[in-house]
């Protein structure tokens, strides 16, 4: 089967990226489907993760005029798939122009889209006025619009169906990235975050909520690992706080699995989400999660009191006060270390590749 996934680009470090390199291989190496992807303005000269050789590339240059790139964004694509003439198109864009794609291209085969992260990132970071919304209203109108002509709209857990109320939604979660093998022993004094640094990861929050476990584990060490904030903003927080020797700031590393069998907590401080890939990293390390419970998709990891702790969301001090807990006992720790690895089998990319298959089959079958 020839499938064609419209993405923007899958050179850098994020956790879209890092999926499709995980299912694209999959579905070429495992599955022998014909697989091809579209990028955006990107290079793949040098990837940050491992794609199958045997996947082709295709990429549209695009001009920074609205009306140029408009143009050019629907020409490359219609180009495209007139070139490669794909069984199945998968749209792995959380922008609107991705959302409304059926539309713009006038669908001539079967379209699945991926939603990758929760609606409320459409909210942005402005004032809460009346201009921004309406400004939200009116985005949330159009995706509904695009979402239901897809002929499958895949979202990641069940939780997101409170969100994308489709008569075509699927849930497909997203697979581990590695195979399980070495875990934790979770002796080291390190509570790990992944992520980039960003609104939407919470860092601001993770950072006051750090200051009580600093002041009751001072020995113990904060490893964040993610793409930079150009503006500082969480570097200007831990000098704010006092707590530059406790936190520490690294840039993304391809293979994060060796961080966090180094490290003896995982923590999530998310104000909305996806998936919570990162969770499932750190269970199949025996690396129990404590997690604010954001839309959408820890709730559907972690059992609480089980595999890690949800936090009412926003709630700073309940989360320092669970990293104290979790951090002051080493036995409970463990414990649910081994809960935690065992409850990732379902997350396996064998699993979730079957579940992608039997989709491609039933829609070519229709």
């Amino acid at each position: 089967m020839k499938l064609l996934y419209i993405t923007n680009q899958i050179s850098g470090p994020g956790g879209l990226e890092r999926v499709l390199s995980i299912k694209a291989s999959y579905f070429t190496d495992e599955l022998e489907h014909d697989v091809h992807i579209l990028t955006l303005n990107d290079t793949t000269d040098s990837l940050f993760f491992d794609f199958s050789s045997a996947i082709q590339t295709h990429n549209i240059e695009l001009k920074n005029s609205p009306i140029h790139y408009i143009k050019g964004y629907l020409k490359g694509i219609k180009n495209t798939i007139s070139k490669v003439d794909p069984d199945i198109i998968l749209v792995c864009d959380d922008g609107l122009k991705g959302m409304l794609l059926p539309l713009l291209i006038r669908k001539s085969r079967p379209m699945i889209y991926e939603r990758h992260v929760s609606k409320e990132v459409a909210k942005g970071i402005g004032p809460n006025n009346l201009f921004n919304r309406l400004k939200t209203r009116l985005i949330y109108l159009l995706m509904r619009l695009g979402g239901q002509k897809f002929d499958a709209f895949v979202v990641l857990t069940q939780q997101n169906l409170k969100e994308w109320n489709f008569p075509n939604n699927i849930v497909i979660p997203n697979p581990l990235p590695f195979c399980k093998g070495e875990v934790s022993t979770l002796n080291n004094k390190i509570v790990i975050a992944v992520g980039k640094q960003s609104f939407q990861k919470g860092y601001d929050r993770l950072v006051k909520s750090w200051k009580d476990v600093e002041e009751k584990f001072p020995e113990w060490k904060l490893h964040i690992y993610g793409s930079e904030d150009p503006s500082k903003k969480i570097e200007k927080d831990i000098e704010k706080l006092n707590l530059s020797d406790s936190i520490k700031l690294f840039k993304p590393v391809k293979n994060i699995k060796e961080k966090f069998i180094e490290s003896s907590v995982h923590v999530l401080s998310s104000r909305y989400e996806g998936f919570g890939m990162v969770i499932i990293e750190a269970m199949a390390c025996g690396v129990p999660s404590v997690s604010f419970d954001c839309p959408y998709g820890p709730s559907d990891i972690i059992e609480d009191g089980k595999n890690g702790f949800l936090i009412p969301n926003g709630d700073i001090k309940a989360l320092g006060q669970s990293l104290i807990d979790i951090i002051g006992n080493s036995e409970k720790r463990k414990k649910m270390g081994v809960y935690a690895f065992k409850s990732v089998d379902k997350f396996q990319m064998s699993v979730i590749g079957e579940k992608w298959n039997d989709l491609f089959e039933q829609l070519q079958k229709n």
